[in-house]
């Protein structure tokens, strides 16, 4: 009974309170978003942000964000998936090629590369909004999808993940094995690499998805025309309605497109979260 009592975790009060509060501070702005579409806009204006008032409006919100102004929120949605498809999707193959192969393979200038990646992750991409700006628009790209699209396939934050967990999810061994039984470095990388790097590769992707589903400096600088926003761009315009002289207040709507805008990615989490289990414990086992 006392080795068992030994082995048993102990629990630590302290722990336990800091991590309530941290679940508190993340959950608070998701329950104000879910009260909030609840309401009309006056109720929105008129009562506490966390507490319901007048009727319950979600449903009739949700049929107005969709309909307003001609369905523009829908163009914007599908604005946003063909960025994220594109962007997020070549951003997440390229950087598992590149993390692979720079894990794998020994070249000269290497250790260059490592240090001009990670010099990369350091620069915010604020810093570089402006000259991709110049660059796009001398080659004619701005208002345009290539404009968002071309930048975000660059990932040195997801190519330095893969680099680090391909030079240990994938023993040399395996590799060896396979060159052996005489199959070329295309199909290895295929049919053996991808099938160890699929949590890391979610990882990535998960990374670059929520990166280009929420970008909004890059948008908001390279285009001018609306039919071409994304959501976090169209929802600002909605927002800044509420000014000027011809001003049009649509608060409720910019709430409730919000709260429809993290539904997708909410799903996205919970449909992958079981690629991170596995690939956390991989490896716990010593053979």
């Amino acid at each position: 009974m006392s080795s068992i009592s030994v082995l048993r975790p102990r629990k630590s009060r302290v722990l336990t309170a800091v991590m309530s509060l941290y679940l508190i501070y993340t959950l608070l702005p998701l329950v104000w978003l879910v009260i909030s579409a609840t309401k009309t806009q006056s109720a929105l204006l008129s009562t506490p942000g966390l507490s319901f008032g007048g009727p319950f409006s979600l449903f009739d919100n949700i049929v107005e964000t969709f309909t307003y102004d001609n369905g523009i929120y829908f163009r914007w949605l599908g604005n946003t998936l063909l960025y994220v498809v594109a962007g997020a999707g070549g951003a997440t193959l390229l950087a598992t090629a590149a993390g692979y192969g720079l894990a794998k393979y020994d070249f000269a200038g290497r250790k260059a590369v490592f240090a001009v990646i990670l010099g990369a992750i350091a620069i915010p991409g604020t810093a570089l909004a402006v000259p991709t700006f110049l660059l796009f628009s001398e080659l004619g790209l701005t208002n345009t999808p290539l404009a968002i699209i071309i930048p975000s396939l660059i990932s040195p934050f997801g190519l330095y993940l893969i680099w680090i967990y391909a030079a240990d999810a994938i023993p040399d061994e395996m590799l060896e094995a396979a060159r052996i039984d005489g199959a070329g470095e295309i199909r290895i990388f295929f049919t053996v690499a991808l099938r160890q790097l699929v949590p890391g590769i979610v990882t990535v992707a998960l990374f670059s998805v929520v990166s280009t589903w929420n970008n909004y400096f890059l948008p908001l600088i390279m285009l001018s025309e609306p039919k071409w926003y994304p959501l976090t761009v169209g929802l600002s315009q909605w927002n800044a309605q509420a000014t000027g002289a011809a001003a049009r207040p649509v608060y409720h709507l910019v709430v409730t497109g919000s709260l429809l805008t993290i539904v997708p990615l909410v799903i996205a989490f919970l449909l992958l979260q079981r690629f991170w289990q596995s690939g956390l414990s991989a490896g716990s086992v010593k053979q």
